[in-house]
């Protein structure tokens, strides 16, 4: 199922909206060509109903969060799910600031997502009212471990029957779960914490795999989720000595560019739960 999941999005080349933010909006519009699909980024309250209605599906964002934006956001987002169109959303730093945990809330509230895809900390903050995360990143303390893996699955089930969405808990066990099932993925590498936007990109990514696989959401956040880890792995194995962050960056998109299907299917690590 995860090997059609990509091959759908190759074949189907969804248009994607999204109202992301300014520190990596070029690192989502990369990661959606490189994909196979095509992205579109528009955040005036002008034109975001417009553009939404063009696109297959809508990434939310709220990493660089304004005054500006968040109207922007609503509008949008009531305009795909009027049209039936997924929303994936990334409440980047829930939980930093009343601002940020506020409209997150907000959108929680008005906005029917399809899927919602943060760390551990930031998903805390949405489902319990407050979270323990640093800036943009989770505490170490709400870390998902083996040892913690069967709490956080079941916390993740709840808050997906709470919500009606897929709920994408990343980290170094990532979690994506519905109300019935969980995949727990062991893709990735430690490295990847050192480049900015890896979460945003896979947030992306996640819109691009819900939207050309309508029907099925949690098999599509998985494809997604296996998909970055996989990504972050070829990455690393092909980096020279003298290389670093900026390099890994790179090698990120030019392995999400060069995945196959067929790869995916092979080399996806996880268990169902």
């Amino acid at each position: 199922m995860l090997r059609n999941i990509l091959d759908n999005v190759r074949a189907q080349a969804p248009l994607i909206h999204s109202i992301t933010n300014y520190v990596t909006v070029n690192d989502c519009a990369n990661i959606l060509l490189a994909c196979g699909a095509s992205p579109i980024m528009a955040d005036d309250i002008g034109e975001v109903e417009e553009i939404t209605a063009l696109c297959g599906g809508l990434n939310l964002n709220i990493g660089t969060l304004n005054a500006r934006t968040i109207p922007a956001m609503l509008a949008a987002g009531k305009r795909a799910n009027a049209l039936g169109r997924p929303v994936v959303f990334d409440p980047v730093g829930a939980g930093a600031s009343a601002l940020r945990t506020q409209t997150a809330h907000h959108l929680l509230e008005e906005v029917r997502f399809a899927v919602i895809r943060g760390n551990i900390s930031e998903v805390k903050t949405l489902a319990l009212g407050s979270g323990t995360t640093k800036g943009v990143d989770a505490d170490l303390a709400d870390a998902v471990t083996e040892d913690t893996l069967a709490g956080a699955v079941a916390f993740a089930r709840q808050f997906a029957a709470k919500t009606g969405a897929v709920v994408a808990i990343t980290g170094a066990i990532d979690i994506v779960a519905d109300a019935q099932q969980a995949y727990c993925i062991r893709n990735g590498h430690p490295m990847m914490r050192l480049v900015t936007g890896v979460g945003c990109q896979l947030s992306a990514l996640a819109a691009a795999c819900v939207a050309a696989s309508p029907g099925h959401p949690l098999q599509a956040a998985a494809a997604a989720v296996c998909a970055m880890g996989l990504c972050g792995e070829r990455a690393f194995a092909r980096m020279a000595q003298q290389d670093g962050n900026f390099a890994y960056r790179g090698y990120i998109l030019d392995a999400v560019t060069n995945l196959t299907g067929a790869d995916l299917e092979r080399e996806a690590n996880y268990d169902l739960r």
